[in-house]
Parts: structure tokens; sequence; C-alpha cells
């Protein structure tokens, strides 16, 4: 059966975190800091679908995000059109943890949970971070988090992700999965399957698990480091961003999408003490192989799938796209497809590319 997500979440959410566009560590300038929060709203079309095929089978890739503007409302007759020509709509690459645990072996598990974002030994910021960052920390949370006492208690990791995700509402982003949400929504609709491409895998003893978490090491200061980078340096990269994906402006996106910031939070959970015992090393790896064997799979099955992923994980050398293409596949993006001027009978993109 598996663990509920709201119990697991806490411990293992980060290891899916979205990618980022990496920030370089430089003074924000003055101009930067004093962008307007976000330039668009109102309904918007979003990137055009990415084109994987071989022969006559398409996996059509509609590249998410979040954070998006808070006031954006979402509407592609192109992706609608997809779907609806879809034998199955994948979902986003991710671990799936499962626990054979009855509902009274869940409410055992409610004590464990209690601070399990804390520090061990009960040891503050102050305690476990290098001077230099919990200075930057002293400096950045009394604007995103006031006076709050109990994030002090946490784990580097999780302190540095409420600042982030204060941060982004603050911006005027949001950090819904605007495209993804309604696209199940349509799917479920009209029957269409959804295929989870989740990395599985099973906590013989969550309880242990969980014990191990709370006493255990995680170096994970390089993924707060990365996550005050966000909310120093990178709120005005993310606004262009989101506008970017809004408005469907493919080169900015994909210029923006080549590093994965996010990489070291992952990096931290796959090497914490519980994470060795559970044989969980290299989970970045493992999620991407669940996710290719799946489209594999699709590809080889269907004449047309949709496939959803973090636009962040689209591009660069390490990248799905070009992992699919190393595997035979021939890829097309959006603006590569309007310059050839595909019209070929399986692309409902076509006859919805003015839409865009």
């Amino acid at each position: 059966m598996r663990v509920s997500g709201w119990m697991m979440m806490m411990v293992f959410g980060l290891a899916t975190l979205p990618a980022f566009a990496q920030v370089a560590p430089a003074p924000a300038t003055t101009a930067a800091r004093n962008l307007p929060a976000v330039v668009v709203s109102g309904e918007l079309p979003g990137p055009g679908l990415w084109k994987v095929s071989k022969g006559d089978h398409v996996l059509w890739i509609l590249g998410t995000l979040t954070p998006l503007p808070k006031k954006m409302q979402w509407q592609s007759r192109q992706v609608s059109d997809t779907v609806l020509a879809a034998q199955s709509v994948l979902l986003p690459p991710g671990i799936e943890f499962d626990a054979k645990l009855g509902f009274f072996g869940k409410l055992l598990l409610l004590p464990r949970l209690i601070g399990i974002r804390n520090n061990p030994d009960g040891k503050h910021l102050a305690d476990v971070l290098p001077p230099a960052d919990y200075a930057r920390w002293q400096a950045l949370k009394p604007r995103y988090l006031g006076s709050n006492h109990g994030v002090e208690k946490f784990r580097p990791m999780f302190a540095g992700f409420k600042l982030y995700q204060t941060a982004v509402k603050d911006a005027g982003l949001d950090d819904t999965d605007v495209a993804g949400k309604l696209v199940r929504k349509l799917a479920k609709r009209h029957h269409i399957p959804l295929v989870d491409t989740s990395y599985k895998f099973t906590v013989a003893d969550p309880k242990a698990a969980l014990t191990a978490f709370r006493h255990g090491s995680m170096n994970d200061t390089a993924c707060f480091e990365e996550l005050l980078d966000r909310v120093e340096y990178g709120l005005p990269q993310m606004r262009v961003r989101a506008n970017a994906w809004a408005t469907g402006d493919v080169d900015t996106l994909m210029a923006m999408s080549r590093d994965h910031a996010g990489r070291a939070c992952a990096d931290a959970l796959g090497g914490a003490d519980f994470a060795r015992q559970q044989g969980l090393q290299d989970l970045p790896g493992k999620i991407a192989q669940g996710w290719l064997e799946a489209a594999g799979q699709a590809l080889a099955k269907n004449r047309s799938t949709l496939a959803l992923l973090p636009v962040g994980d689209l591009s660069g050398p390490h990248g799905y796209l070009a992992q699919l293409e190393a595997q035979g596949y021939a890829v097309l993006s959006p603006d590569a497809q309007d310059a050839a001027g595909a019209d070929d009978d399986d692309a409902p993109a076509t006859a919805a590319s003015g839409a865009r």
C-alpha cells in the first residue's frame, strides 16, 4: 500500500525539486531588483510541443514550468487537440515510495514525523552552517519569513526551501503546475489513460527509515546555498522565464534551461545516511531511467502520446531530448516544426499552430 504523500513528502519530496536555470552568485543590479513582478496576465498559450518520433509513432512533449505568473490562465488548442488524439498521457518523472501499511500502521508513523524537518540533536542553523552562509540567511530571512523562530531548527535544505517558496509568492509567481493540472483534467474527462512514470521504491521498514532520517547526517549545505541563490539573485530571471513560457518564447525559455541547480538538493538526499541504508543513491539517474523506459514503451505501442516533462529537464547534453536522440528517435523543437511547415496527418499541432 502506498504511504500517503503528506507523510513521506516531508522526507523525500525534495528529491524531485524542479530543475532551475543556474544562477551565478553575483550581486543583483538595481535594475534587476526593480523589474516588474510579472508583465503577462490573462489567457496565454504557453510553448509549443516538442515532437519525438520513429516512423509514424509520435511522442509529443509539453515542457511544463513552475513557478508561473499568479494570474495567468493557460489555454492551448494545440495541447487540447493532442490530448484528444493521444492513446495515453505520460505523467512527469518522479519517485513513488510504497510500504505495506494499513490505516493503523500509518498512524503509528505520526510520532516519527514530528520534527522530521529539524536538525538532529536540537541543533540550529547557526550551529550547522558555515558563518558566511548563515550571514546570508540572516540578511534574507527577515524580508520573507519575518521573526519565524521555528525555522531556525530546520535542516538547511528545508529552511532554504521554505524561504524560496515564500520569495516566489512575494515575486508575483505561483508554484502550481497549471499546464499539468489541466492536461490531467482533460485526459480524465475523455478517459485517456494517464501513465505513471515514477521510479518505484518499496520502503521495507518505514518506521526505521524515518528514524534514520531524523537522526542521520546529510550534507545539504550546497543545496541550501543554491536555494539562497534562487532568492537573492534568481527572482528576476524566474520572472523572465515565467513570461517566456507563458508567451511561447521557446528560444528564451531553452536558453535559460540548460543547467540544473536543483541537482544539489537531490544529491544531498541521495547521499544522506538514511538514503544509503535504503539503497537510494543516484536518485536523478533512476528517475530519468524510469521515464525513458515509459517513453520507449509508449512510442512502440501508440501512434500518438502526450508527455509532461519539466522544461528544465529537456535541454542540455544530459537532458531528455538528447537521451531520446541518442536512442535513435527524431526530435524536432516547436520552432523547427514551424520552420519546416509540418503539416502531416499525425500532427494536431499544425491545425492549431495559429492559436499559439
